[in-house]
């Protein structure tokens, strides 16, 4: 169960990145459609826990430690490539957007300069690399439940000082902007990219354990505690919605109206999950091409993570809007290969 609970935690902290616990992304694809953003959350959760434990046993039966032999395992020759492809450009794109996120972070909440923030966060990253996957994936797995404490202190303030009706949210909520044309959609085109960004190093923490049925129930745990907290944030944006309305990042001003210093916790748990997220898709980025245990391994972290943080310099913004977009659409494809194993599988169990 300890190992289970492990890689559960790992695929929350590697998903919620900047967009995920700032409530930025959840206010575009859940909350922004009122009411019948909580019923699009409840779908997310079932997708989630369904689609972590197919990806996790796959890297359990293969034993792999890249996501490559999974991804040509599900796609075939040709769709492989192109899945491999997408899936190698988005892990290094979501990094990317991670650096720009940790500048704008230390911007808002200590007025310092967004670079410094990169640099920062860019160094973290690079260190935390040249350790083993087996101390990176315990410092991303102890992360997660202090965000979902801090979520939850910042969620039982929001609703016992609700000041407005739920139809009044209602109307103020569906005033905001959407990141899709209806709240089924939405929450499709959310598990959609989470999981484009997500599958890779989910595939290789599951090939970290022989027991297929271990490394499942992991994935199961993920996708349950990933929904649990869509839901907690959406429903405080919702309550709150006169605060929260128009805002950059919602669940720091939230944190901020109970007391200076929850504001700071947040921001604290904000920068740790942008380095947990920004560790674990450089990390699988990388292993896509160099080996772990290969001379080469250190110095290529190095060159990837520079290359990284100049990139980041166009703007978290910018970033956000142009990566994640294009990504929801193309996950898609992702997730239809993974239901084909799945289905797949089945057969020949039965057969067998």
């Amino acid at each position: 169960m300890k190992k289970s609970l492990q890689i559960g935690g790992a695929f929350v902290g590697l998903i919620v990145g900047a967009g995920f616990a700032s409530g930025q992304e959840i206010m575009q694809y859940f909350t922004s459609f009122g009411l019948m953003g909580l019923i699009g959350g409840i779908i997310a959760t079932i997708a989630f826990a369904f689609l972590g434990m197919t990806l996790a046993q796959l890297g359990s039966k293969l034993q792999t430690t890249s996501h490559k032999g999974v991804i040509y395992y599900i796609g075939g020759r040709y769709i492989g490539i192109v899945l491999d492809f997408l899936i190698t450009f988005f892990l290094f794109g979501v990094a990317v957007v991670m650096f720009a996120g940790a500048g704008s972070t230390f911007d808002q909440m200590f007025g310092i300069d967004p670079m410094i923030g990169s640099i920062i966060m860019v160094v973290l990253t690079i260190a935390t690399l040249l350790l083993n996957v087996k101390n990176i994936m315990n410092l991303i797995a102890i992360i997660t439940p202090y965000l979902m404490v801090v979520i939850f202190v910042i969620l039982t303030y929001s609703l016992f000082t609700m000041d407005i009706s739920f139809s009044e949210a209602n109307a103020i909520a569906k005033d905001q902007a959407s990141a899709a044309s209806n709240w089924f959609m939405g929450a499709l085109l959310y598990v959609s990219y989470n999981l484009a960004a997500g599958a890779a190093l989910l595939i290789v923490m599951g090939g970290t354990e022989k027991d297929r049925k271990v490394a499942g129930v992991g994935g199961i745990l993920g996708g349950v505690m990933l929904g649990v907290l869509i839901i907690l944030i959406n429903l405080t944006m919702f309550v709150k919605m006169d605060v929260v309305a128009g805002v950059d990042m919602p669940t720091l001003e939230l944190a901020k109206q109970i007391h200076p210093a929850v504001g700071v916790l947040m921001a604290i748990a904000l920068l740790g999950m942008m380095y947990n997220t920004a560790v674990g898709m450089f990390y699988a980025f990388t292993v896509r091409f160099v080996a772990p245990d290969q001379k080469v391994f250190k110095p290529t972290i190095i060159v990837v993570g520079l290359v990284g943080f100049v990139a980041s310099l166009v703007g978290f913004t910018t970033l956000v809007g142009k990566v994640y977009s294009t990504m929801g659409y193309l996950g898609f494809a992702l997730i239809i290969a993974v239901v084909i194993a799945w289905i797949r599988k089945d057969k020949r169990e039965a057969a067998s």
